[in-house]
């Protein structure tokens, strides 16, 4: 009896697993003959990017006065932003959790109420001697690895798990050349400010860090009448604001950087926020024409996290980063970086050099295609700080 119900209850596991077998291949390869999406796209995508006219791109737009234009564009860029998260209530209260002294600088971990919903943990680097110091806030790529954020840009604190610390330096030694671009600029004389994005390091998931769970939430916080991506922008505002209250800080004198996703928030908030006088964005600029077409074989075009509902129905990226004219911006991307097309590239810096001529303003662009792939290597680095060399400390004046 009982070896007869052994028998069975194994051959009834055996078909199970045949069946659930079966069933995941079948489902694998089942499809219709009829379709309406491939590859991640629409099939109908090349007629979507035709209607796409970008009546409020400078140029375009019936507004011929550029101050004008740039706060009717900007407010349209706030309007599909949805919206923001709501300040907090009494002052960022930025907590220092953590300092260490480094070579020519003092490095903390803080924690600051960026709105009334969330504190925000940040690195602060502060050169040794008398400030106040030029300033960068320094913001992190996305790379689909959302364990670390901040950790990124500036090397981790020793408070940090080792965990952490082994992740955050093979992270850098992969995309950075070995360097954190950070501690670099801090040791060059400027305060650096890197915080978590909101997903990214400790502002991820209870469950950890999967970044196929990234567009779920994403597409969740719409149900509340918000944006993730949006929420990014506005906390790197907020943060930017946070930078310039500091008192070891030059307010008038602040610039912001970064790769890949870092370079979008760069360019995003050189838009959107007039504490930014400088920005360098290095690997991410691009046309929606090349970015959305099936011209290219990518297994991922844009997604939530450079998405706000409706603006591609007004303005394209270049002309959004338009909006930072005629503040001093540098945009280099590679030959070989197989996310951003070239001639996507190239039709960016052609709409914004446009933009920065027809305000007198074109030396103060400056656009380059390096023979290099997505990443951000030691003379990328060397090239950013020389630019915020030039646009960030003070003119010295004859005799000084």
């Amino acid at each position: 009896m009982n070896r007869t119900s052994k028998s069975y209850q194994k051959a009834l596991r055996c078909a199970c697993m045949a069946l659930l077998l079966l069933c995941g291949i079948h489902s694998f390869a089942q499809k219709r003959e009829k379709y309406e999406f491939k590859r991640n796209l629409p099939a109908y995508a090349d007629s979507l990017i035709a209607d796409l006219t970008y009546p409020l791109a400078w140029g375009n737009s019936d507004i011929k006065d550029f101050d004008v234009w740039r706060s009717v564009a900007r407010n349209k860029v706030f309007e599909c932003m949805l919206t923001p998260p709501p300040p907090p209530t009494q002052g960022y209260d930025a907590k220092v959790l953590f300092e260490e002294q480094r070579d020519g600088y003092k490095a903390r971990k803080i924690e600051i109420r960026l709105s009334r919903y969330y504190t925000v943990p940040a690195y602060v680097l502060i050169p040794d001697g008398k400030g106040p110091f030029p300033a960068v806030n320094a913001l992190h790529d996305h790379g689909a690895h959302l364990f670390i954020g901040k950790e990124k840009m500036i090397r981790p604190l020793a408070c940090e798990d080792t965990t952490v610390i082994k992740d955050a330096d093979e992270w850098a030694a992969n995309l950075y050349e070995g360097q954190y671009l950070g501690d670099y600029l801090a040791k060059n004389g400027f305060v650096v400010f890197s915080a978590d994005a909101p997903m990214w390091g400790e502002r991820g998931q209870m469950e950890g860090p999967n970044r196929d769970r990234y567009d779920m939430i994403a597409g969740n916080m719409m149900m509340y009448g918000i944006d993730l991506s949006a929420y990014m922008t506005y906390d790197d505002i907020a943060g930017t604001e946070y930078l310039a209250s500091m008192p070891e800080v030059d307010a008038t004198r602040i610039g912001c950087t970064g790769c890949s996703m870092g370079a979008y928030r760069a360019w995003m908030l050189s838009a959107l926020s007039d504490r930014i006088k400088a920005g360098a964005a290095i690997c991410w600029m691009v046309t929606t024409d090349e970015q959305m077409s099936f011209n290219y074989k990518r297994t991922e075009n844009g997604g939530f996290a450079n998405c706000f509902p409706g603006l591609r129905r007004w303005m394209d990226y270049p002309h959004i980063a338009s909006l930072a004219c005629p503040k001093a911006m540098l945009f280099i991307n590679g030959s070989q970086d197989k996310l951003f097309p070239v001639a996507g590239v190239e039709k960016a810096f052609a709409i914004m050099h446009e933009t920065w001529k027809s305000q007198g303003a074109d030396d103060r662009l400056e656009t380059e295609i390096w023979d290099m792939p997505h990443s951000c290597p030691l003379r990328a680095q060397q090239r950013v700080l020389d630019f915020f060399k030039r646009n960030l400390l003070p003119t010295l004046t004859k005799g000084e």
